[in-house]
Formats: C-alpha cells, structure tokens, sequence
C-alpha cells in the first residue's frame, strides 16, 4: 500500500478493519489510485433536479448502466446513485469499481424554504448490492437541520458496524441562510466541521466563495488574518476546518459549465489541498467522448501533470 493511503487510514484510528478496507479500496481504485486523491462520479440528479433536465442534455444518460460504463473507463475512484439506479447495474458490473449508495434524496417538485431529505435506501441495501460506502445529504440552515443530523449520526453508527465508509454532503441552504451565504467561506467551512463532528469519513461541500455571512466570523477571520482571496486559500480553510486535513475533503462540481472554468476550479481544489472532486452534470451531460476526455484531464490535473 502507498505511504499517502496508509497516512490517511491513520487518521480513522477508532475505525474497525472492515471499514478501513473499504476506505482503503477507495483510495486505491482507478488512475489516481494510491495518490490520496479521488475522483467520484455521482448521478442522484435525476431525484434531486428530474430526468428531463438531468439526462435530456445527453440522452444515453437516461440508461443506468451508462454512468457505471463511463466511471469505469474514465478510471474513477468510485460511482455515487440512489437505490434503484446502482440495482439497474450493480450485478452486471460486481467488482468492477467501488459504489457509494446514496440513501437520502429530495425530489424537486417542492419549493420549500426549509428542505429536508428521505430515506430512499438503506446500509442493508449498500451491503447487498457490494457498495463501499453510504452517502446522505444534511442541509445546515434549514430549520429541519437537526432532525437531518440525528439520522446521519444514527446511520454512520450502523454503517461502521458493517465496515461501511460514510460518505456526507454537507450543502448549507434554508431560512438560516441567505443565498450568497449558502457558498460563504465562514458557512462551508462550518457545513464541513459538522459533518466531520458527526462521524463522516469523506467529506463533500461546494467550492468556497470570498462572501462571509456571519459578521461574528467576519471579524474573527480580519483579526486573525485569514487569507480569503483565491480559491485556493479559501480551499484550504474548508480542509483545516476539517480536523486540520485529517478528514478527507471533497468539492462538488455544481453545474454545468466550460471546461476553461472546471480546470481553473480543480487546480484551486487542488493546490489549496483538497482531496478532489465528486463531478455529476459537468461529466455525464457531455457526450461520452467530451465527457472522457474532461475526466481525463481532471484526473490529469490531480494528478500534478497538467
């Protein structure tokens, strides 16, 4: 085992061998393997935003076993889906890349305020279908925030027994929050430090902007002198509010956009020491080809060779 993976599965030290092995074959897998970088495909948009506006851009998107094809050969790290789109594939393609079950989704045909998430799936249904890990969504600033934490720490619990890695996405949004602050240094990194509190082992947030929404933590960053101005440096308060990078930190790719500005994006998740990136949209609404060769050089990228 590389010396980076083996540093990071030191910083789990309370985790049980299976969950380690899991971890372990995460960071291991596809062509950033052994590097402590990770690349992760993700397809829960068709819950959270709607097949239409999800897979119509590219239309063999729509078919399950696509995004399990296009993780494979691009060389991911692992693929992220809700129930039914990993049962649609997971026996034709058993072993050959690790699997994420998402187990909650928020469909989209509600404008709430305050969101919340279901329970779509289950740490049984990740152990039957051969996943590596769990993933469940939290929302800090909704008013349903609380209830949302509880069921995380309650599932990683039952996820760890099982040797489970837990997988979180830490998205702020509600009445807590004004829009601009749902991507504000002081709140993305606080949406990184809970999770991390309640037990995630992989963390996902979006990339930070400059904006503070707390003026307590305004005043506390001027003071102590905190760098806000690039990505980069605000990448970096995200990891060090992170248990001081020992939580693995990765960033959302959001939606679609050129790939000039994903590239710009990934080097500043990189040199400020992010982990890497879970790319749903900006991957799989491009043609297969387009698509492979954005997360070619993305691994690329990560990879310190471009």
């Amino acid at each position: 085992m590389k010396k980076r993976v083996r540093e990071i599965l030191s910083w789990y030290g309370s985790d049980n061998p299976g969950t380690l092995t899991n971890l372990a074959r995460l960071l291991n897998h596809g062509k950033l393997g052994g590097t402590g970088k990770l690349v992760i495909l993700p397809v829960d948009q068709g819950v959270e935003h709607g097949p239409g506006r999800s897979f119509a851009p590219n239309a063999p998107a729509y078919d399950p076993r696509y995004h399990f094809e296009l993780a494979i050969e691009a060389g991911l790290n692992a693929y992220a889906a809700p129930l039914g789109f990993l049962e649609a594939g997971a026996q034709d393609y058993a072993g050959d890349l690790p699997l994420i079950l998402k187990l909650n989704n928020r469909e989209n045909l509600n404008n709430e305020r305050d969101p919340n998430q279901a329970i779509t799936g289950s740490v049984e249904a990740a152990l039957r279908l051969g996943c590596v890990a769990i993933g469940y969504t939290v929302y800090p600033g909704s008013a349903l925030r609380t209830e949302m934490y509880e069921k995380l720490q309650a599932l990683a619990e039952e996820a760890k027994r099982h040797g489970l890695v837990v997988v979180a996405w830490s998205y702020p949004r509600g009445s807590g929050i004004s829009k601009e602050g749902e991507t504000a240094l002081d709140v993305s990194a606080y949406a990184a430090q809970i999770v991390a509190q309640l037990g995630a082992h992989i963390i996902k947030v979006k990339p930070p902007t400059a904006f503070v929404e707390q003026e307590e933590a305004r005043k506390v960053y001027e003071r102590a002198g905190v760098p806000t101005g690039t990505l980069a440096e605000r990448i970096k308060h995200v990891v060090d509010s992170s248990f001081a990078g020992r939580r693995v930190v990765i960033f959302s790719g959001g939606a679609a956009k050129d790939e000039a500005a994903i590239y710009e994006e990934i080097r500043g998740i990189r040199d400020g020491g992010g982990f890497g990136s879970i790319m749903g949209r900006n991957a799989f609404q491009r043609p297969r080809d387009k698509a492979l060769e954005l997360l070619h050089n993305v691994v690329q990228i990560y990879a310190g060779k471009i």
